[in-house]
């Protein structure tokens, strides 16, 4: 009885693997031979990954949800974040652990007039905690301290007020407060974070004296106050920055209610476990 031609095939492909197999352990390759060859694998690799899926009758399952996945674990941090009351900046006191904050300003600012008192928040943040922390008292008062600078360097500048800023903060087991700040900024892009590239500088600690004639940031230029920042050059005028903030809101989704931002965080989830079938298919 013939044998069919797929089964043959089959078979000389496992004899071809076979041959590069041992070609690859006898020869000698340099850094760029290998790299290739490992490149090809791949690509064969992915190739029969998709004919098995192809020939398996069953149909993989439209999601699959792990919840160990690191994506998703800073999702839920930051979605317990948000859950979290708002209160003033103000009256933030110390108290133990690390882990994530959001801050939202409430004023009458014109710049700041598309996000004041909604739930976009100008700025999110992480607190890591000391090295091999175990413990919420381990992690020792990280967090509020981040927010307590914050509220100091606020507190110096003009064109804001104090009063006017509120916070969300969450401490995290060690480890799981970067993820989460990842996920906050990518869902708000918030307009002081330096990820936004605009209105950035808020962190800034002060130049050495070797780089006091960097440029002013953004942050400090359009909220002077800073004794250190004072004499540096202006990198873009006041103007040219609020015309970029104005572009940002324009072009940004404002999450006006929790509503909004629930949404969008299941959103997010829905889409995050969409399966991968290679993943699948390799565990």
């Amino acid at each position: 009885m013939a044998r069919r031609p797929e089964l043959i095939k089959v078979e000389e492909t496992r004899t071809a693997l076979e041959e590069l197999r041992e070609l690859s352990t006898t020869a000698t390759l340099t850094g760029p031979s290998r790299k290739a060859l490992l490149g090809s694998i791949s690509d064969m690799q992915e190739l029969l990954d998709r004919l098995a899926r192809e020939l398996d009758p069953v149909a993989l399952p439209d999601s699959f949800f792990d919840p160990t996945e690191p994506r998703l674990i800073g999702h839920f941090v930051a979605l317990a974040l948000i859950a979290q009351d708002r209160r003033p900046l103000a009256d933030v006191s110390k108290a133990y652990g690390s882990g994530v904050y959001a801050i939202y300003y409430t004023g009458d600012a014109e710049i700041y007039a598309p996000i004041s008192g909604t739930e976009t928040p100008i700025y999110v943040g992480k607190a890591d905690p000391p090295a091999n922390a175990k413990t919420v008292i381990e992690q020792l008062t990280k967090l509020t301290d981040r927010l307590g600078e914050h509220r100091r360097n606020i507190d110096k500048v003009s064109g804001i007020e104090l009063a006017d800023f509120e916070c969300r903060s969450l401490a995290v087991q060690s480890g799981y407060q970067a993820s989460a700040e990842i996920h906050l900024i990518r869902l708000f892009e918030p307009i002081w974070n330096n990820e936004t590239r605009i209105l950035y500088g808020l962190g800034k600690h002060g130049d050495a004296s070797t780089t006091r004639a960097n440029n002013k940031s953004p942050w400090d230029t359009i909220h002077p106050g800073r004794s250190w920042a004072a004499g540096n050059p202006e990198a873009k005028s006041p103007a040219e920055i609020s015309t970029e903030v104005a572009t940002h809101f324009a072009r940004s989704k404002i999450f006006r209610t929790t509503d909004d931002v629930f949404e969008a965080f299941a959103q997010g989830i829905k889409q995050q476990d969409g399966l991968d079938p290679d993943d699948f298919s390799r565990s």
